[in-house]
């Protein structure tokens, strides 16, 4: 579970870095983004990486049901009766409907952008690239997608509060000397994630 969150984790950055391209001017947005896509789709040591990140997302999700059922089979009906909110935060309890909202939106993610671009027949522009950029620029001129959008990555920086420091500890590389500094790297990871992301969408909604 630490494993592949941390990874994806890593994947998120990356990603973020090249989907902030579709805020720069139009014209250049669409040749830069499209370059950038048709780049991820033909270099095989990035192909690697994408079936590495594939299994990841599978093998959190698989880990992340197991280890709900455990926890439920071990704590019986008490675990919704206690008052754990004393001791953890609401988004600590709730990481796998927050997971299972960022799970549910990840195959609409890839339903209308992954699959279009590797199987679809896209129009290209005058480079002759895929024009991922169109695609993904009218989905966000939708404001019901741009919403839908945004609870996602709600869920997926409150996840990701959780997750930095359980997946940190997870490894026991926990220490007392180090907690604060891990507790604060893992804050600002989820806040820059959060914000980076949600800014996007918005951005277009409101200037393409």
């Amino acid at each position: 579970m630490a494993l592949t969150g941390l990874f994806l984790c890593f994947f998120l950055i990356i990603h973020l870095l090249g989907n902030l391209q579709l805020m720069l001017p139009q014209e250049k947005a669409q040749l830069q983004y499209n370059i950038y896509s048709d780049f991820l789709s033909g270099n095989i040591l990035i192909k690697i990486v994408s079936y590495v990140l594939y299994a990841s997302i599978l093998l959190h999700s698989i880990d992340a049901i197991y280890l709900s059922i455990k926890a439920k089979k071990a704590t019986g009906t008490s675990y919704v009766k206690d008052k754990r909110d004393r001791a953890s935060k609401w988004y600590a309890r709730q990481m796998m409907f927050l997971g299972t909202i960022v799970l549910a939106f990840l195959v609409i993610h890839f339903k209308d952008f992954w699959f279009p671009y590797k199987f679809g027949a896209l129009e290209a522009d005058i480079n002759g690239h895929k024009d991922l950029y169109t695609l993904v620029i009218n989905s966000f001129q939708e404001l019901w997608y741009v919403i839908l959008y945004a609870i996602a990555i709600l869920a997926l920086g409150f996840h990701l509060l959780h997750g930095f420091f359980s997946a940190y500890r997870s490894l026991g590389l926990y220490h007392p000397t180090y907690d604060k500094i891990i507790k604060s790297i893992g804050v600002v990871f989820a806040a820059v994630m959060t914000f980076g992301y949600l800014i996007i969408p918005f951005y277009i909604y409101l200037n393409v």
